[in-house]
């Protein structure tokens, strides 16, 4: 028997990655709920296929840190799209959560720098963990090697 599948549920294969760092370059990583111990950068799909990509970049740090994009202490202008994207295949674990055939996801990768001591506020059900590392261990500890790579390119992108 075929599962069933609802289209208003099922995730848009298009999606953010969005590396969140101060000027000192510390890189806020946060541990899955899911799946113990994988460490990663906020990452979220598109709510609806209109939606534009740096809309979904705001939006997903907001749910899942509590931190705000266009607030007094976060000016809309330090969400930055790294103007790159990947293509990756969907770990198999996490493809019940898109349509039948659907193997791929394309993700926008964006930078955000906040102040030192920026507050966070996990979404409990997403994330149950956070750790500001320095880049280049946060790089090492992300299990994602494309989040790695994205982390990696810190540095350059922050103009140091």
């Amino acid at each position: 028997m075929r599962p069933f599948y609802s289209m208003k549920s099922l995730k848009i294969p298009e999606s953010v990655l969005v590396v969140i760092y101060t000027p000192l370059l510390d890189v806020l990583l946060i541990e899955r709920a899911d799946c113990p111990g994988f460490w990663q950068s906020v990452t979220g799909s598109k709510d609806h296929v209109d939606e534009l990509i740096a809309e979904t970049a705001a939006r997903e740090v907001a749910e899942e840190t509590g931190i705000i994009v266009g607030s007094f202490e976060i000016p809309s202008d330090r969400l930055v799209d790294w103007d790159h994207f990947i293509q990756y295949h969907i770990y198999p674990q996490w493809r019940h959560r898109y349509a039948p055939g659907v193997f791929l996801n394309t993700e926008h990768w964006f930078g955000l720098c906040v102040p030192e001591k920026t507050r966070v506020k996990l979404s409990p059900h997403e994330h149950v963990e956070y750790v500001w590392l320095p880049w280049s261990e946060a790089a090492h500890n992300c299990f994602s090697p494309s989040n790695g790579d994205a982390i990696r390119q810190l540095p350059s992108r922050h103009g140091m």
